[in-house]
């Protein structure tokens, strides 16, 4: 076997490429029995998304879009979330990654492209670790590739251990492992790129000779002849999720990710700590977002917006420049206008606001009937008093506005009118006093 040294995860204009001519297999057949859990490991969420989801993500990100995944315990739920765009093998019965992987040999038969293989509960790989490691694997000509990483705790994973002169020589997993190889610090991810035709060659002379009595995937190395090992400088790619617990870690080191990526682009975030963004979030550089905000995927922020403290906006949700969104306001399938505010205690679901609405305290738009949902629209420049109930279907026109407490029924609000009471009508004007001299006599 000829190994050379780690080559940290790099990016370059030739990764453009590196995704030709390579196919991905994603193992998310096993239940997760630590989970404690009724739902397959791969189809818990972190930050609105099944951990599966996250990886296909940065597979097809990466540029590879032949993608395999090997499904077993709730295989339907599994295909639904993976979607039609990928193809499907069973693993009727859970006996490790080698055996996952063997599963597949009839599907890749014949194809002597690379083969990227991940683990379907690694939800932090990056797409341009995926690249680089394509592109290390082709630059070398080798047989495996291996994405490692140091971490603190390397408890529960395979070690990657390496001889004296630091030359890869194989990996040992943490139930089979010695003391001192349990002290090493460098652990393999799970993430690997192979020469189709030589691991699969390779995996029908895996044998369970282990601990668990299981194929295990790393054990197909020791047929490989040249095996590089990119090292990523982002120990949290190389975190699975095999506990409630890692489930929550994991889903901590996604969104300070999150966080620092809106930062890095001109965000102004107060207090990362209590601020939770989802990805697939837009938001436009100079917005500024207060703590204990909750930003669903699907949202998008313009410029000089406001957000928060307290707020939450769901899917479908658009703030133009300069709106405001305060504290405990909801906001679902909306688009609020330039310079609109909803500053306190309100509910906008499907609504449409233009430019300059203000939304007062307590105010909701009432937009599900029992059976559907209906829209709610604010023109220019109107304004809803405290605790007003707009029962959609309705429209405030331009300039409108509706007294504290208002309810205004399905409808139009004609511009410049003001409504009051339940059910909202027209405040009556008052005729002015007649003048002296002018009435009759």
């Amino acid at each position: 076997m000829v190994a050379a040294r780690p080559r940290k995860a790099h990016f370059t204009h030739r990764d453009r490429v590196s995704a030709q001519n390579a196919k991905a297999v994603i193992l998310a057949a096993g239940k997760g029995v630590r989970m404690k859990s009724e739902r397959a490991k791969v189809l818990h969420e972190i930050l609105g998304a099944p951990l599966v989801a996250h990886v296909l993500k940065a597979v097809r990100d990466a540029g590879v879009a032949d993608v395999l995944v090997v499904v077993g315990c709730q295989a339907g739920e599994v295909r639904a979330v993976a979607g039609p765009e990928a193809a499907f093998v069973e693993q009727e019965e859970q006996k490790g990654t080698g055996h996952a992987l063997l599963c597949c040999g009839k599907v890749l038969a014949g194809f002597a492209g690379d083969l990227l293989v991940l683990a379907g509960d690694a939800p932090l790989v990056r797409p341009e670790t995926l690249r680089a490691m394509l592109e290390s694997h082709r630059r070398a000509g080798a047989d495996a590739t291996i994405l490692s990483a140091v971490v603190e705790s390397p408890a529960g994973y395979g070690r990657v251990v390496r001889d004296a002169e630091g030359r890869f020589l194989r990996i040992v997993e943490d139930a089979d492992a010695a003391p001192q190889e349990r002290s090493i610090r460098e652990i393999n991810s799970g993430a690997y790129v192979f020469r189709t035709p030589r691991v699969l060659g390779a995996l029908r002379e895996v044998r369970p000779e282990n601990a668990q009595r299981e194929y295990y995937l790393p054990d197909v190395l020791k047929a490989m002849k040249t095996i590089e090992v990119v090292r990523t400088d982002d120990p949290a790619e190389a975190l699975g999720v095999n506990t409630r617990r890692e489930l929550a870690a994991t889903a901590a080191a996604l969104r300070r990710r999150i966080l620092d990526r809106h930062m890095d682009a001109g965000v102004s975030i107060v207090d990362p700590g209590t601020t939770y963004i989802e990805d697939g979030v837009e938001i436009a550089p100079d917005a500024v977002i207060h703590p204990f905000t909750v930003i669903r995927r699907g949202v998008r922020i313009g410029p000089g917006c406001h957000v928060g403290p307290f707020s939450h906006l769901r899917g479908e949700t658009v703030l133009e420049e300069r709106a405001e969104i305060g504290n405990f306001v909801e906001v679902k399938k909306s688009r609020v206008g330039a310079r609109s505010k909803a500053k306190h205690l309100a509910y906008l679901g499907d609504a449409t606001l233009g430019a300059d609405v203000n939304i007062g305290a307590g105010t909701i738009t009432a937009n599900y009937d029992g059976a559907k949902k209906h829209p709610t629209v604010i023109e220019d420049g109107a304004s809803t008093g405290s605790n007003t109930v707009l029962v959609a279907p309705v429209r405030l026109g331009k300039g409108a506005k509706t007294g504290a407490g208002a309810v205004v029924p399905r409808g139009e609000v004609k511009a410049g009118t003001l409504v009051v009471g339940v059910p909202a009508r027209p405040l009556a004007r008052k005729s002015a006093p007649a003048r002296a001299g002018r009435g009759k006599t």
